[in-house]
């Protein structure tokens, strides 16, 4: 969310900005929180002058009254009176008007870094790096619940019956995979000096509309009927719920956090071919990074976010490529965001694992999460958060990449420890 102070004094920024995101049915907001804002300002000096005329003529009274005056004191108890009714009425409309601007506030979108490239949806992101060599192995490489179902490692109608469709039921080598991708994650990122949390799964809806969009809340999240809360669709939401109304020392910056959490998502919409089986799922979970900043520090905490991740995956033999979204393609609350997408040796081609975001001081502001400078004055922090691993969908990458002719999966030494020495899972059927 934009700060109201800078809208009103730079109005076309904000909608050039709204033009280059290809929102150009939110352009009208502009000039309406403007009107809002305006009207805001005015009822609050109406306000005030009232209530510094009140408290002025209300001494009247009494003086009048031991005067004798009892006809004059009766006319300026109407007048305090009048001015109390109004100071009513405008008060009334006063939270109304605010009420408005804040909801409308929330729905334009935040300023993106100048070096976001222009374009209207992902398939005008732009590529930045590769890193590895992307490699298509001589033999065939099946669907990714093929090679699962090869270990016994999976069961999809099980889940069916149980939960639905986008449901799995995770099993034997193939689950303690995935557990051991997790645990790894976990320590890889304490080695790069971050604090591991596990935080609720549940937010409530305050924090929601502090973290995200009002599109992406009805999109992903799922509530809990009866009560105020919700899912939540990544542990950013919560890890960064942590620090709500909270007015931090500067120098306990930065705070830097990786978390493990079950997520949730509605994920509505149709989904191609290449979305069956476990890469879109309404339940998975995830290794999350998080880190709150002073905002001159957030371009260089963008660029170590991301780095971690490449590395993450480069440690467990698997090519990665970075890009840079488009301006299109940010969610609203985002200055600027980068995904990891890993390589897929059957598709021959890279999938997104992982994204990287910086919002500036978008969320700190809903949020009100402030810090406090060693001049004493208080200002907004920067919050970015980054994937470090989300299995299952990182496991298809894994699996493709390490798979070998003989439908055996090599186990990178890195995770060997995790995984009891194993070098390698075997198929279990011909």
């Amino acid at each position: 969310m934009l700060d109201i102070k800078f809208v009103r004094e730079n109005p076309e920024v904000v909608k050039q900005n709204i033009r280059n995101k290809f929102q150009d049915n939110k352009l009208e907001l502009v000039d309406k929180v403007l009107e809002l804002d305006k009207e805001n300002r005015e009822i609050k000096q109406e306000v005030e002058a009232l209530r510094a005329e009140r408290n002025k003529i209300s001494k009247q009274i009494g003086a009048l009254m031991a005067q004798g005056k009892k006809e004059e004191a009766e006319e300026v108890k109407k007048q305090v009176a009048a001015s109390g009714t109004r100071i009513e009425e405008l008060s009334t409309r006063e939270k109304e008007v605010e009420e408005e601007l804040l909801k409308d506030m929330m729905v334009i979108p935040n300023i993106i870094d100048p070096s976001v490239p222009i374009g209207k949806d992902d398939s005008e992101n732009v590529e930045i790096e590769k890193f590895g060599e992307p490699v298509v192995p001589d033999f065939e490489v099946p669907y990714h619940t093929e090679i699962m179902e090869n270990f016994d490692g999976i069961d999809l109608d099980s889940a069916r019956r149980v939960a639905g469709n986008g449901f799995y039921y995770l099993m034997g080598d193939i689950a303690r995979l995935h557990s051991a991708v997790i645990s790894y994650a976990r320590d890889f990122m304490i080695n790069r000096g971050f604090t591991y949390c596990v935080p609720p799964f549940m937010i409530r809806s305050n924090v929601v509309t502090g973290v995200m969009s009002f599109a992406e809340m009805d999109a992903m999240m799922y509530k809990i009927e009866g009560e105020d809360l919700y899912l939540i669709g990544t542990s950013e939401h919560s890890m960064i719920g942590k620090f709500i109304d909270q007015i931090i020392p500067e120098e306990e910056l930065p705070k830097t956090l990786t978390s493990y959490s079950p997520c949730f998502r509605k994920e509505k919409g149709a989904h191609g071919l290449e979305e069956r089986g476990v890469y879109r799922i309404h339940q998975f979970e995830k290794q999350e990074m998080i880190v709150v900043c002073r905002p001159e520090e957030s371009p260089m905490w963008f660029d170590k976010l991301w780095q971690n991740t490449v590395d993450l995956f480069r440690s467990l033999d698997i090519p990665v490529r970075t890009l840079e979204c488009c301006s299109g393609d940010l969610a609203d609350l985002k200055v600027k965001s980068l995904d990891v997408e890993a390589w897929s040796p059957r598709q021959k081609k890279y999938f997104e694992v992982g994204s990287c975001s910086n919002l500036g001081d978008a969320q700190a502001r809903r949020l009100k999460i402030r810090v406090n400078g060693k001049d004493g004055k208080k200002y907004l922090a920067h919050t970015l958060n980054n994937t470090v691993v989300a299995p299952p969908r990182m496991l298809i990458a894994f699996l493709e990449n390490n798979l070998n002719e003989d439908g055996s999966v090599s186990i990178p030494k890195a995770l060997q420890p995790y995984m009891g020495g194993m070098t390698k899972i075997e198929k279990k059927h011909a």
